[in-house]
């Protein structure tokens, strides 16, 4: 029975996968734009988050979705076909859950940060523009 289960999931995932991103790529936000040296700021406060996902996760999309919003170059790392990546946020965050965001921190304390929803409400805190 646990064979038929997870090969009735695994053939779900082949199926859903490819339209989940043809989905994802077709409902591109348009990014927000920031003045050249406000962008450059912004890209340089990316370089100390990662994102740990799967490809075609539902919530991972939807912070891969804000992200685009937000204009943030936020590195992505593959934590589903990557074993090293995987044991990273294992270690890490003590779970293989995704999406996870480690945040580096100024003095080089680690943070993870789980929960598609905890991720776009602290990209939003922290890189939303000011409404005019």
């Amino acid at each position: 029975m646990k064979i038929v289960i997870r090969t009735f999931f695994r053939t779900l995932r082949v199926v859903l996968g490819p339209v989940m991103l043809l989905k994802e790529r077709l409902t591109q936000p348009a990014g927000v734009q920031r003045a050249a040296a406000e962008q450059a700021a912004v890209n340089q406060a990316c370089q100390s988050l990662a994102l740990y996902q799967f490809s075609t996760c539902p919530f991972c999309i939807k912070v891969r979705q804000e992200m685009r919003r937000l204009s943030l170059p936020i590195e992505k790392r593959d934590a589903q076909h990557n074993a090293a990546n995987r044991e990273q946020l294992l270690q890490g965050s003590g779970a293989t859950k995704v999406p996870c965001l480690q945040i580096t921190e100024a003095d080089g304390q680690i943070r993870w940060l789980q929960d598609s929803g905890a991720i776009v409400a602290y990209l939003q805190g922290r890189f939303a523009a000011p409404a005019v």
